[in-house]
C-alpha cells in the first residue's frame, strides 16, 4: 500500500470571523487509488481553529477508512505541528493548562485530535504558505471559498480523473528553483494581506514593516502589473 497524504489549510476573514477549512485525502481503498477533498465553514472562529480543523477532518476520514499507519500530514501551520508533536503532551499531563498555568485555547478541537492521534501513526510537515506546493494552494482555495460562502465543488473519485499534481517533493524542487532564479529579479511590488485588507507596497521594507509579526499575514513579491493584480484578487478571494 502506498502512503496516505493528507494536505491541510483554514481560513478566516478576521480573528475571529467566518472561516473555512479544506482538505485533500489521498489514499489507496480496495487496490484503488483514490482522492478525496473536504471543507466546511464556521461563522464565528479564528485562523487557529480552522487550522486545527482541517487536519482533524483530514485524520478522521483517514480513521474511519481503517488506515492507521504510513501516513503524511502536510500543514502551513507551525502552530499545529507544534502543538499535534510537541505541546499536546505537556497539556495532556496538565490537565489541559499550560506552563503559566492557563487553560489551553481550543481545547476542545486538541483533545478530539490527541482521541485521533492516539489511534493512528502519522507524520506532521511543515510548508511554507502560497510557496507553490499545488496540493497545498487547492486546500487555501478551498478554505476561503467555503469562508466566503461560495463553496467550491469537491472532489471524490480516483486519483487519476484527479487535475493537482499532489507530488510534493518535486513541487517543492521547482518552487526552491523557481525562487532561486527570480531572486536576483527586480520586483515590480510586494502584495500583503491581513484579515482580508489587501495592500499593495513599493519596498520590501514597507511590506515587511505591515506582516512582520503578524500570525495572519500573507504577502508575496510580484514581477508585473499583471501579476500583481492576479494575486491581490487570489487575496481577496
Amino acid at each position: 500500500m502506498s502512503k496516505t497524504i493528507i494536505f491541510t489549510d483554514g481560513s478566516s476573514r478576521g480573528n475571529p470571523g467566518p472561516g473555512g477549512w479544506g482538505t485533500i485525502v489521498s489514499f489507496d481503498e480496495l487496490r484503488e487509488a483514490r482522492v478525496r477533498e473536504l471543507g466546511g465553514r464556521n461563522t464565528k472562529t479564528t485562523n487557529n481553529r480552522m487550522e486545527l480543523t482541517a487536519v482533524i477532518e483530514g485524520i478522521d476520514f483517514v480513521v474511519s477508512k481503517k488506515l492507521t499507519e504510513d501516513i503524511v500530514l502536510y500543514t502551513d501551520s507551525e502552530y499545529v505541528k507544534k502543538g499535534a508533536t510537541e505541546w499536546i503532551h505537556g497539556w495532556k499531563r496538565n490537565d489541559w493548562r499550560t506552563s503559566t498555568k492557563g487553560e489551553v485555547l481550543n481545547r476542545d478541537l486538541w483533545e478530539r485530535l490527541s482521541e485521533l492521534l492516539s489511534q493512528i501513526k502519522i507524520e506532521f510537515k511543515v510548508i511554507k504558505g502560497h510557496s507553490g506546493v499545488v496540493g497545498n494552494e487547492r486546500c487555501d482555495v478551498i478554505a476561503t471559498t467555503f469562508a466566503d460562502g461560495t463553496p467550491d465543488v469537491l472532489f471524490n473519485d480516483i486519483a487519476e480523473k484527479y487535475k493537482v499534481d499532489l507530488d510534493t517533493a518535486k513541487q517543492m524542487f521547482v518552487s526552491k528553483a523557481t525562487k532561486s532564479k527570480s531572486s536576483s529579479k527586480k520586483a515590480y511590488s510586494y502584495v500583503s494581506s491581513i484579515d482580508g485588507v489587501v495592500k499593495t507596497h513599493q519596498t520590501w521594507a514597507e511590506c515587511e514593516a505591515r506582516v512582520k509579526g503578524k500570525t495572519n499575514a500573507r504577502f508575496k513579491k510580484v514581477f508585473s502589473k499583471e501579476e500583481e493584480g492576479a494575486l491581490v484578487k487570489s487575496f481577496v478571494r
